[in-house]
């Protein structure tokens, strides 16, 4: 595909279709806090197809119910076309119960979608033990080249397409293949998947000192997301009385870059929908900052950060948050 958000499209639309051939199935249960090229394709077919889009709760760490998961299942699991849930969070780094949702969805025989974009690379991820329905990933969260992603379909598996012409890729995807950046996307997989563990125990190294250190410096903020099952590289603060844009703006000043949510959602002028379906109140949600370590992270850059970021805490809440406040109260 042309990216992990094409896949996540090809998957929850296709999918939906090929569910309505043989008995109307309108219902798909996607997580409270999926990424965008989920939840939006899913509304999209609300509004055009029919769909009945309900959200599967998360608790206060970002994870997945399980036994509201069960729960909505029972309501008419011969109704649901499809549940899709996240590997792991792409804003706070919570890792989902994968291996559960699967057993639980392969009991109902509903199709089970998962997004796995942020988890390629950093998590380990074995097919051959999971009796998984459909998988995306994006190339460039691996360093393969921009607009190259995979939708991993279970053997016999049938999509509809979302694109028609030529009936390319077992008529899945119409279109020219993209050789070249099919060939990059494959060694790309092939190193990330070789380089994991050793990839994952470096990141989470500097990721449990970035913590360690802002905990201490900044003894009142707050982590985002689960402590223990969460992405290698992610760490997700949330700092009371300080605005997360004004934050950013002062770290970018000093050549560090970090965000206020998710990297697609950037300048977009309202609280994440992640940390308000985990109960997150508004003003932590808007206060929050997401810290990405990366494969060219040193050591050295994550001093810096630890030096710097407690300094532009304080900046920020001398600024501090009374016009968030004052409008919060007329709503």
């Amino acid at each position: 595909t042309a990216g992990g958000t094409e896949a996540d499209n090809l998957a929850v639309k296709g999918l939906y279709w090929s569910r309505q051939k043989d008995k109307v199935r309108p219902r798909i249960l996607v997580s409270a806090i999926e990424h965008h090229a989920v939840l939006d394709p899913a509304h999209w077919l609300e509004k055009t197809s029919g769909a009945i889009v309900e959200l599967i709760p998360v608790n206060q760490k970002g994870v997945i119910d399980l036994d509201e998961l069960t729960k909505l299942i029972a309501k008419n699991e011969t109704d649901v076309a499809l549940i899709a849930v996240m590997w792991a969070n792409n804003e706070v780094g919570s890792v989902q119960p994968i291996e559960e949702i699967v057993k639980l969805a392969n009991a109902h025989q509903i199709p089970l979608h998962v997004d796995a974009v942020q988890a390629i690379g950093s998590l380990e991820i074995d097919l051959s033990r999971i009796n998984l329905d459909s998988l995306a990933i994006s190339g460039h969260k691996i360093g393969a080249p921009h607009a190259t992603g995979l939708l991993v379909l279970r053997n016999g598996f049938k999509v509809d397409p979302v694109l028609h012409g030529g009936n390319q890729e077992p008529e899945v995807r119409s279109g020219t293949i993209n050789t070249a950046g099919a060939a990059a996307l494959g060694l790309a997989v092939e190193l990330a998947v070789a380089k994991q563990a050793q990839h994952a125990a470096r990141l989470q190294a500097l990721r449990d000192k970035l913590i360690k250190e802002i905990s201490s410096l900044v003894p009142d903020c707050v982590v985002n997301g689960d402590l223990e099952n969460r992405l290698p590289g992610n760490t997700h603060f949330s700092f009371f009385g300080a605005s997360g844009d004004s934050i950013l703006m002062l770290l970018d000043q000093q050549g560090i870059e970090v965000s206020t949510g998710s990297a697609c959602s950037a300048g977009v002028a309202q609280p994440s929908h992640v940390l308000m379906a985990m109960g997150v109140d508004l003003f932590h949600a808007i206060s929050s900052v997401r810290i990405t370590l990366g494969t060219s992270t040193t050591e050295t850059e994550v001093n810096q950060l630890i030096t710097k970021l407690p300094q532009a805490v304080a900046t920020a809440r001398l600024a501090g948050l009374n016009v968030g406040k004052k409008e919060a109260v007329k709503e």
